[in-house]
């Protein structure tokens, strides 16, 4: 087996990756440790309270035009439903 180049240089510095040294990389789910794999892509705790995960059925051109308005549109149609709230009784 060829001996492998240092990734790090006599003066400290990182040295430039070529693609010999890419093809060799392994997926991070083979190489870090089953603690560590746990924890990612787990989202911590909320830091405001906990919504509910509900189905609902809206007309389409709402639907339509909350997510024209771009990333978030759930939470301004959650902000939208409790602006209705303050002045109507759901019953």
């Amino acid at each position: 087996m060829a001996s492998r180049k240092p990734l790090i240089e006599a003066e400290g510095e990182v040295r430039e990756l070529t693609a010999e040294d890419m093809a060799k990389f392994r997926p991070a789910a083979e190489v870090l440790p089953l603690s560590l794999r746990k924890k990612l892509g787990v989202r911590g705790p909320q830091k405001a309270p906990i919504k509910e995960r509900i189905t609902i059925r809206l007309s389409r051109e709402v639907v339509e035009q909350f997510r024209e308005s771009g990333s978030g549109w759930q939470t301004r149609v959650d902000a939208a439903l409790r602006e209705w709230l303050k002045s109507h009784s759901p019953t």
